[in-house]
């Protein structure tokens, strides 16, 4: 883990060369959106920027795995709304070119903090999801606040991204604003990094030779992920062939899911093992990958499948597995919540799967390289074209 600084900044930094880059986040919690920001956390460094990964509490299952050329600046807060004064602190004295943020909640406090601090700073924020389907699920009154804010502050930024077209048209209409307000830019989720870690040994029976095929889900046990849909296709799938289904991650609807996986009888064939700090070790030696969500923004474990060669299918949700997978040219797109449609699917895939050839080649439009390059044009503006003509 790189070096880590307190909410006391210490002496004003000298001028360099190098831009200053702030990524701000809550935290690095086992989520999508905290390893994809570390990955371009990383790969801007990469760049020549001097990077700063401002967070509002240092947790989370991802801290091992931040990069040791990123600096990690810790507020001190106990909830990101409770960190805009620290955040509005850290901005006038180390007054970074640009600040970058992520998550709906994180973004308002980003802005909030800009507009606190007085100094000019460029604010680029980054939508992750579909960001009305997420603001009709929210019940508490403060969290329905901070949404209700968005289409009066998100335009006040001077950059926004959305991670894929059908996120971008979402918040577009959400917000009110212009489609051409808003760059879609690829995940950074292809990097060296990930195919070494899926070559790391793994010691589970059900990878053992001869065994069954395993269906491989990856991602928080919540609701909008709707892993009950898997769990009753292979409930489908279990009087036709053997087949094992593998659900990696942890969330408030475990119980739900284990209980249903007992009403189906199917519990020598599920197994919800929870959280796995390297999941690419499995993808790569799954036999299918299933998607089951609800909602989206842009899934990256489809992308860090086919990048390993691993088949994929994929419930047809708003928004990304569509472009992703281009409407079912490298996996098989079903409607969200069709059980006999995803057994159909899954079956498909173990029977005729897509080339690992076309996979990777579809995969390779994901990389680390390609989004920091372009996420570095937003957040540096004009003087990104500067810099390029030197």
């Amino acid at each position: 883990m790189s070096a880590l600084e307190s909410a006391d900044f210490g002496a004003a930094p000298s001028a360099a060369v190098a831009p200053k880059i702030a990524i701000f986040l809550q935290n690095v919690a086992a989520g999508g959106t905290e390893r994809m920001m570390l990955n371009l956390a990383g790969g801007i460094a990469d760049s020549g920027a001097a990077v700063d990964l401002v967070l509002a509490q240092v947790r989370g299952s991802f801290l091992p795995t931040i990069p040791e050329n990123v600096r990690v600046v810790d507020l001190g807060g106990q909830r990101t709304v409770r960190s805009v004064p620290a955040l509005a602190s850290y901005l006038r004295r180390e007054r970074p070119v640009a600040l970058l943020s992520a998550l709906t909640h994180v973004n308002v406090a980003a802005l909030l903090a800009n507009y606190l601090a007085g100094c000019r700073c460029r604010v680029v924020v980054s939508e992750r999801t579909t960001i009305s389907k997420e603001a009709a699920e929210i019940k508490a009154f403060s969290i329905q606040a901070v949404y209700r804010l968005v289409p009066w502050l998100y335009p006040r930024a001077d950059g926004i991204i959305a991670v894929s077209r059908g996120a971008a048209e979402d918040l577009s209409r959400f917000c009110r604003m212009p489609i051409d307000r808003i760059e879609v830019i690829n995940n950074p989720v292809v990097g060296p990094s990930l195919a070494q870690r899926a070559a790391e040994p793994l010691d589970h029976p059900w990878f053992a030779a001869g065994e069954p095929p395993v269906v491989l889900c990856v991602g928080r046990l919540n609701p909008e992920k709707e892993f009950g849909t898997v769990i009753r296709a292979i409930a489908g799938l279990a009087p036709q062939r053997p087949v094992r289904l593998m659900i990696l991650g942890e969330g408030r609807e475990r119980a739900a899911l284990e209980a249903l996986v007992d009403e189906l009888g199917v519990r020598d064939r599920v197994l919800l093992p929870g959280f796995a700090a390297n999941p690419y070790a499995y993808m790569a030696r799954a036999a299918v990958l299933a998607l089951s969500s609800r909602w989206e923004g842009s899934p990256n474990v489809l992308v860090e499948a086919m990048a390993l060669g691993t088949p994929v299918v994929a419930t047809d949700c708003r928004s990304g597995p569509a472009e992703l997978l281009e409407n079912g040219r490298y996996g098989p797109l079903v409607t969200v919540g069709d059980a006999t449609a995803m057994a159909a699917a899954i079956g498909q895939m173990l029977d005729a799967p897509v080339a690992v050839e076309m996979l990777k080649a579809r995969a390779g439009m994901f990389t680390v390289a390609h989004a920091s390059d372009a996420y570095l044009r937003v957040l540096l503006g004009d003087e990104f074209g500067k810099r390029q003509a030197t």
